[in-house]
């Protein structure tokens, strides 16, 4: 099904809050129990790949494919271990699920997921994300 996605993404690192949206158009597929959330995020005239999947256990894994690779998943108050492969060569991380959200609605059929986490790499905390990716097809 063809679908407008949005997401936004807050990083607190110390002092420092940066924000990422993005406004894009891609599709939603239900397959096996979990719904699918695939679109491309444009960073500087390069496209990424994107896929969310929204599982029915409430496990939530992000995956880009880019010049980086990344494929987190989350659960709310589970620790997850992340890999991001680099050209330099792949790069272990773990993800802390402080909040995690998701709801649908029936007309139009559309989709909310609200996540907030912390990201670590060798037990040092890199910073807090918060996300909000919301669906509409």
């Amino acid at each position: 099904m063809p679908a407008k996605i949005k997401m936004k993404t807050t990083i607190s690192q110390g002092d420092s809050v940066e924000s990422f949206a993005f406004d894009e158009t891609g599709k939603v597929v239900y397959m096996n129990g979990a719904y699918y959330i695939l679109y491309q995020e444009t960073y500087d005239a390069v496209e990424i790949p994107v896929t969310v999947k929204l599982d029915a256990s409430g496990v939530v894994t992000i995956i880009r494919r880019g010049e980086t690779t990344t494929r987190m998943r989350f659960g709310e108050g589970d620790r997850y271990e992340t890999s991001y492969h680099t050209p330099q060569g792949m790069i272990t991380m773990e993800t802390v699920t402080r909040h995690l959200r998701i709801s649908y609605r029936d007309q139009p059929f559309s989709g909310e997921l609200q996540m907030e986490y912390d990201l670590y790499f060798s037990k040092e905390k890199l910073g807090n994300y918060k996300l909000q990716l919301l669906f509409t097809v």
